[in-house]
């Protein structure tokens, strides 16, 4: 929102006359009364400007949910990774904020060359030759992965791990349901998916696997490619791109498509958006890659040069034809991304996995050893996250543990509700609790958390 509103008393009549409205108070109707401030805000008429942003900022304390004020071990897709001043910096420019969508290339090459580069460190992360210059969230990727796999094998089934998000295979049943496409949920075990579970079913086109899953487990791949090889299917990976640079990437694993989302690359957690999809193919697949695709050429004078290219696979000329509807990008986040990714180098994103990895170790150990308090995936080997049984309902947990500084993690029941799912039954679901831990976090920091933990679950 900007800092200063010009709009007279004029130009409100003229626009509440336009809508059709009497006042302001019926355009916000449409915002529940239990979310307004009874009475309006108290202000006198005529103070000061300044007074003004004092009584705005008091009331603002008033918001406990904070990042300055928790200590975050909250994840499941959205995580509190550092994001260096350099990516702020340098992705704030005003030549990334206000760029707009790169149809005349002769006068884009900027941006244009950015997201190329963001695609190379894409397509390096997740081992495979193709990125698009994104998409708009992880959820949509596995979505437009979907659509690849269905379109190229003609096959509408489609088998998809209880791993996978529960909120994106939830944006995946939406649009199964319009697209005909049937879902098949395989369900886990020990936080690993059961793919014997589904042996007898047919006409599959794509199997869709997390890696690492949204527990933090870490998959079989190499069974999951078995699988595919076995029905002539397309594999796709939603992969975890921290986590892929210490893991052997989805192409090494033989993946077909992988998708994921790159909110740990640069964007704040910002109440859950705008985030970044991440989406990379085969050689194969490129004519049905979805989105916008960046090339690089020579101009007429022999100079290097980025252009969009292939656009015959969007829908605006393909038409019916095409199998995704897709025509746009996140550039800013994207851009963001490649600054950062940038920024850290091979050697840099390592670490901050690395050290992902052995937080969430010492995390984990330390609270399996409080008492009532048990993994939910037994054995299993996880990355930056984790699910414990608590020995009290997670949400009760969460909540005391907010009046001790911390945002505990996530209660399980709120990503696949009170009845449990494929991956965590109604008692799992009811007791257990997502916890992530990036490299922000200090090992006084764990401590400390585990010591409240103890006390939040007796």
């Amino acid at each position: 929102m900007p800092d200063y509103l010009p709009h007279t008393e004029e130009d409100i009549d003229e626009m509440l006359g336009f809508l059709g409205l009497a006042s302001l108070d019926e355009l916000f109707d449409a915002v529940p009364s239990a979310l307004r401030i009874a009475g309006g805000l108290g202000l006198p008429t005529g103070i000061p400007e300044p007074d003004v942003l004092a009584r705005a900022r008091s009331r603002a304390e008033g918001n406990g949910a904070r990042a300055d004020r928790l200590v975050c071990f909250a994840g499941a897709g959205a995580y509190d990774h550092e994001v260096p001043p350099v990516v702020k910096a340098l992705a704030g420019r005003s030549e990334f904020v206000t760029a707009y969508t790169p149809y005349q290339p002769e006068v884009a090459q900027g941006g244009l060359q950015a997201v190329f580069e963001f695609q190379t460190m894409v397509s390096r992360l997740f081992g495979l030759p193709i990125a698009n210059a994104s998409l708009y969230d992880g959820a949509s990727a596995v979505v437009e992965a979907v659509n690849l796999g269905v379109g190229a094998t003609g096959r509408s089934g489609v088998l998809v791990s209880a791993g996978v998000h529960p909120h994106w295979r939830a944006v995946l049943a939406t649009f199964a349901a319009g697209t005909g496409h049937r879902l098949v949920e395989v369900p886990l075990e020990d936080g690993q998916t059961r793919w014997d579970a589904v042996a007898d079913e047919a006409d599959i086109g794509a199997v869709v696997v997390a890696y690492p899953n949204y527990l933090g487990c870490l998959e079989d791949l190499a069974a999951v490619r078995s699988l595919c090889d076995g029905r002539e299917a397309l594999m796709a990976v939603v992969a975890d791109p921290v986590a892929s640079a210490v893991l052997r990437s989805p192409g090494d694993w033989g993946a077909d498509v992988a998708v994921g989302e790159g909110q740990a690359f640069g964007t704040a957690l910002s109440f859950g958006g705008p985030y970044l999809g991440l989406f990379a193919c085969s050689q194969a697949h490129v004519r049905r890659l979805p989105g916008r695709l960046v090339g690089e050429t020579l101009d007429a004078d022999g100079r290097l040069a980025y252009v969009t290219t292939l656009r015959a696979r969007e829908q605006d000329i393909r038409r019916e034809k095409a199998t995704s509807n897709v025509c746009t990008n996140q550039t800013l986040m994207a851009v963001t991304a490649a600054v950062q990714l940038g920024w850290l180098g091979t050697s840099g994103l390592a670490e901050v996995a690395t050290r992902c990895a052995r937080a969430t170790r010492y995390c984990k150990e330390a609270m399996s050893g409080l008492a009532g308090v048990e993994p939910l995936t037994g054995t299993t080997p996880t990355f930056r996250e984790f699910a414990l049984r608590l020995p009290v309902p997670a949400r009760t947990a969460v909540e005391r543990l907010a009046e001790d500084g911390f945002l505990a993690g996530i209660a399980l029941d709120q990503l696949v509700g009170e009845d449990g799912d494929g991956s965590a039954d109604a008692e799992a679901a009811r007791r257990g609790l997502l916890v992530a831990v990036t490299e922000r976090r200090t090992a006084h920091e764990i401590d400390r958390f585990v010591a409240a933990l103890d006390k939040a679950v007796r």
